[in-house]
């Protein structure tokens, strides 16, 4: 089985390097290797490696970047996916994508299932919407992960951010009025190898196989909430910090302003997923305490 992973440098990216390099023989490639903005480069990379299996990793994430810059959030995450979606359906493949949290519009109180209606409320969100649907149009076989405040040991994230501003700072102002999963990339890798290994391994109709699944950790917090659980992590790992737990100071999101507008809720429920791949979903504290622990070990060796 050959397998295709495009954006193996992100976070997410990254991970899947590593778990879905035992299903198969892998080619991994980077934004230097394929531009996703290059239509017809795009199309020529897939049609060269001809794989079985397409992992799109790679995606416009900028979310308030996204505001001043629609078309180029599109061209990346709607018509550079169609091009993917059309090369995978000829060639009679799978194809893997990843979507967000931010198709809704983050007014319902309890966790959005796949069913419920999409409503996003900014560029971000609209333009990975399109993605969805341009890959649900050509009828290739797929599978959709929707995930939420993605974080890893590789690349740029929130709790890099916050260790490193209670590090510096004596006191943090943090959102406490949005609502959300953080989802480690190592999480949704190992789940992606999983998933993937299933649909390959089935028999006869894979339908059952395919489809959009929601792929967070279990439970919910706020931005307020998962810092400080962060910096409790971090004390106890012994990694030295000013600011102390009564300085971290929730805030509502309009103390906050930001050009892209967010969610108030973007819970996603699990349930489906969990009962597609017969496994329980850990806790998000589970891979932000190892995560930490990496961090630290990391801290001392350098």
């Amino acid at each position: 089985m050959k397998l295709l992973l495009l954006g193996k440098n992100g976070q997410v990216g990254w991970e899947l390097q590593r778990s879905l390099s035992a299903l198969g023989e892998l080619v991994a490639l980077g934004s230097r290797d394929v531009d996703l903005l290059d239509l017809d480069g795009l199309r020529a990379c897939v049609r060269e490696h001809s794989p079985d299996i397409l992992v799109n990793a790679a995606a416009y994430t900028t979310v308030d970047k996204a505001e001043s810059e629609p078309e180029r959030a599109y061209r990346v995450n709607a018509e550079a996916v169609a091009v993917l979606a059309q090369e995978i359906a000829r060639i009679d493949g799978l194809l893997v994508h990843y979507s967000t949290d931010y198709v809704f519009d983050g007014r319902k109180l309890d966790p959005y299932v796949e069913e419920d209606t999409p409503s996003p409320i900014n560029v971000y969100g609209s333009s990975k919407l399109e993605g969805e649907r341009c890959i649900r149009e050509t009828n290739v076989a797929h599978l959709i992960f929707r995930t939420s405040w993605v974080y890893g040991l590789h690349g740029s994230n929130f709790p890099k951010a916050i260790l490193r501003r209670a590090s510096e700072q004596g006191e943090l102002r943090i959102v406490a009025d949005q609502f959300g999963v953080p989802t480690s990339a190592e999480l949704i890798a190992d789940v992606t190898a999983l998933a993937v290994h299933q649909w390959a391994r089935s028999d006869g109709d894979r339908a059952e196989y395919q489809g959009t699944f929601h792929l967070v950790a279990a439970g919910r917090t706020n931005w307020h909430a998962y810092a400080l659980q962060l910096l409790e992590f971090a004390r106890a790992r012994g990694v030295k910090l000013r600011a102390c737990p009564e300085a971290i100071i929730p805030i509502p999101a309009s103390e906050h302003p930001s050009p892209a507008a967010r969610p108030r809720n973007s819970s996603l429920c699990t349930d489906k997923l969990s009962r597609q791949l017969g496994l329980d979903l850990p806790d998000w504290r589970q891979h932000l305490k190892r995560f930490v622990d990496d961090i630290a070990m990391i801290g001392e060796s350098s």
